[in-house]
């Protein structure tokens, strides 16, 4: 079974590099290693949005939380199942 769980987080405007920067130097860092961790991606999006994408064998790894002064709204986060692959 694999697990995909996505964290996407807006920045304040204007801020969607120091938000990318952060979510390379130190999300994607502190999620290296977990158990059941396959693979990560991260996107950028028009508004200054930033999505990571993380596949686990086993139940997800938390991604931590960017500084506050850098986001216009909470963390939104969602997990999902595999259920079909071409």
């Amino acid at each position: 079974m694999t697990l995909a769980a996505m964290w996407e987080a807006r920045a304040v405007e204007g801020r969607g590099g120091e938000l990318h920067r952060w979510a390379l130097e130190t999300a994607v860092p502190a999620l290296r290693g977990s158990a059941g961790l396959e693979r990560t991606e991260v996107f950028t999006a028009a508004g200054d949005r930033v999505l990571l994408i993380t596949w686990w064998t086993a139940e997800p790894g938390p991604v931590p939380d960017p500084p506050a002064e850098l986001l216009s709204r909470p963390v939104h986060r969602w997990s999902f199942t595999s259920s079909h692959l071409e």
